[in-house]
C-alpha cells in the first residue's frame, strides 16, 4: 500500500496544504486543500473519500474536486464517489455545503438515481473494506463528531488520529493492533495550550501525556501533523525538548518526526 501526503498543515500559507492523504490511487482520507495539487486524471481515479470530521480544513476540496472531475466520471460511467463519514459529518455537509446555496447537491446530480456522489454513514469501531483496503474507524475527541482511522497493510497499520484532544479509548485500541506508523496532530504550541484545550486539539505538553499511554515495549515512528504554519518551528522545538529530556517517572524516548506534504509511505 502506498500513502501519499497531499497536505498536513493546520492552515494555508505558501507551501502549506491542509489535511489529505491518498491511499494508492483510489482512496482519500480527508479532502483538505492538498487535493488541489492532484491532476484531473488523478482526481478522477478516486472512488472513495473517508472523512474524519466536518471542519473546513478537512473537507474544503471535496466539492471542488467533484466539480472538476464530474464530466470525466460521467463520460466514463464511473460509480458515484462514495463519501464515508459519521452521520453528524454527513448532516453538516448536506446542510452547510451541498445545499444548492454554497455548492450544488452532487448527491442528486445528474439525478437522484445516478448521482455523482453518495454518502455512507460509519460508526466508531466499525471495520470497513474500502477499495480493497481494510480500515478501522477509531475514536477521536473533538468539537464536532470526529474519528481517526487505522488502515491495514502488509507492514502493519497506518494510523491517523484525526483532530483530537485527550483520547484514552484511542490508545487502548492502538495498544492492541500492529502499528507501522502513527500520524498524530499537534495543532498549537504550549504558549497557546489554553486555546488548544478549548478547541480540543493537542499541544506538545498534552501530546507528551498522550504518548505516555503507549505500551512501553512498543516502538513505531510517530509523525506530527496539523501544526499551524506560524507555529510549526516552535511546536517541533517544544516536542523535541520533552522527548529528548524526559523529566517524569516512566518517560521514554519516542521516534518523533515532522510530517510534510509530498512524503510517500510504502507499507
Amino acid at each position: 500500500m502506498r500513502v501519499r501526503v497531499l497536505g498536513c498543515s493546520g492552515a494555508i500559507a505558501h507551501g502549506c496544504r491542509t489535511t489529505s492523504f491518498l491511499m494508492d490511487d483510489d482512496v482519500l482520507i480527508d479532502a483538505g486543500t492538498g487535493v488541489g495539487d492532484l491532476s484531473l486524471e488523478e482526481m478522477a481515479r478516486i472512488d472513495h473519500v473517508l472523512l474524519t470530521h466536518s471542519h473546513l480544513d478537512h473537507v474544503a476540496s471535496l466539492p471542488l474536486m467533484l466539480d472538476a472531475v464530474a464530466a470525466q466520471r460521467l463520460a466514463a460511467g464511473a460509480p458515484p464517489l462514495t463519501v464515508h463519514a459519521l452521520p453528524g459529518t454527513i448532516s453538516a455537509l448536506q446542510i452547510h455545503v451541498f445545499n444548492n446555496l454554497i455548492w450544488p447537491d452532487f448527491a442528486a446530480i445528474p439525478s437522484v438515481e445516478t448521482p455523482l456522489m453518495r454518502f455512507v454513514p460509519i460508526t466508531v469501531g466499525e471495520q470497513l473494506l474500502v477499495g480493497g483496503k481494510r480500515v478501522e474507524v477509531l475514536p477521536a475527541v473533538h468539537t464536532v463528531p470526529a474519528v481517526g482511522y487505522a488502515v491495514d497493510s502488509p507492514s502493519g497499520h497506518w494510523v491517523f488520529s484525526g483532530d483530537t484532544e485527550r483520547n484514552p479509548a484511542f490508545w487502548q485500541r492502538i495498544n492492541r493492533i500492529d502499528v507501522a506508523l502513527l500520524i498524530i496532530e499537534t495543532a498549537f504550541s504550549d504558549r497557546e495550550k489554553a486555546l488548544a484545550q478549548r478547541s480540543l486539539h493537542l499541544a506538545p505538553s498534552s501530546l507528551a501525556e498522550e504518548l505516555d499511554q503507549i505500551d512501553r515495549e512498543r516502538r513505531f515512528p510517530i509523525y506530527i501533523t496539523h501544526t499551524k504554519p506560524a507555529e510549526t518551528g516552535l511546536i517541533m522545538d517544544e516536542i523535541q525538548r520533552f522527548d529528548e529530556a524526559p523529566n517524569r517517572a516512566g518517560d521514554v524516548r519516542h521516534d518523533i518526526r515532522w510530517l510534510s506534504a509530498g512524503q510517500t509511505f510504502e507499507l
